[in-house]
């Protein structure tokens, strides 16, 4: 029979921490008054869970980690906020996640989520369910990023940046304007790199939804028209399906602005002419 805790006499635990039945905690980790741990959760050696930090079922949490210390915002006062970890989510080595501010008041990482080491996840970013965030990524303050993301290795993402759902980063993205969701992003300065086709068809995508989304992003990043104009071509030659009509209603919301389509090649003839 598997005891209801497993905590080692090494690790400090507030009287106050709320854990759930099947809880493990190893040596020479600190949780403070005001945190709630689920079920079946594994904290690892060395971890440190602060004051608002709510934990969900089954999740990991390796040597290294930080869950909800205070933010890193100057304008912070101390006013009670969360940060919110969804259940079945792992945290690697040294991942940081503050807790949220007065503006949404709290710090959420979905459910099934996989950040890996040294990721930083600023206050008041919400993470979606199935996102997977690698090695040394850097999120900066009030940044959303869709379920399914997939953000590649030591990307820094900018405050207030929206990242859409079944997006693709590449390693060392520097995301300065919003991402549209189903997209591959990539080069510098960052652009449009193609849809995220083979992602889509893993997570059962049919091959008409990503024939219509190849179509609709090349009327958006390719067909030489401002976004105004090219939504317009969008909604008026692409079948509606959920997929477009989140696409649009992304873009039309992106208060940041959108990334860009791939810069033209000049041709040879062009440069001859210099």
């Amino acid at each position: 029979m598997t005891p209801e805790y497993m905590i080692s006499p090494l690790a400090h635990i507030h009287p106050d921490a709320r854990l759930a039945p099947g809880v493990t905690v190893e040596p020479f980790t600190t949780i403070a008054a005001d945190v709630e741990i689920g079920e079946g959760t594994w904290i690892g050696p060395n971890v440190t869970i602060m004051n608002g930090a709510r934990i969900g079922r089954h999740c990991q949490v390796f040597p290294g980690a930080v869950v909800s210390a205070v933010p890193q915002d100057l304008k912070f006062a101390g006013e009670h906020t969360t940060a919110e970890i969804g259940d079945y989510t792992v945290l690697r080595e040294c991942v940081t996640v503050n807790r949220g501010t007065i503006d949404r008041g709290r710090t959420v990482v979905g459910s099934h989520c996989l950040l890996q080491a040294y990721v930083h996840v600023a206050h008041d970013c919400i993470i979606g369910n199935y996102c997977v965030i690698s090695n040394s990524v850097q999120i900066a303050g009030h940044v959303t990023v869709g379920d399914w993301a997939i953000l590649g290795g030591t990307s820094a993402i900018h405050q207030f940046v929206s990242i859409g759902a079944h997006a693709f980063l590449g390693g060392g993205s520097l995301v300065r304007k919003d991402v549209p969701p189903f997209v591959k992003a990539a080069r510098e300065p960052l652009s449009y790199a193609g849809v995220n086709s083979v992602g889509l068809r893993r997570r059962g995508f049919s091959e008409e939804q990503v024939t219509n989304l190849h179509n609709m992003y090349r009327l958006l990043f390719l067909g030489g028209m401002n976004t105004h104009d090219a939504l317009a071509r969008i909604e008026a030659e692409i079948v509606p399906s959920i997929e477009r009509d989140q696409a649009v209603e992304f873009v039309r919301a992106a208060t940041r602005g959108i990334i860009k389509g791939p810069k033209r090649e000049r041709s040879s003839e062009e440069s001859d002419g210099d």
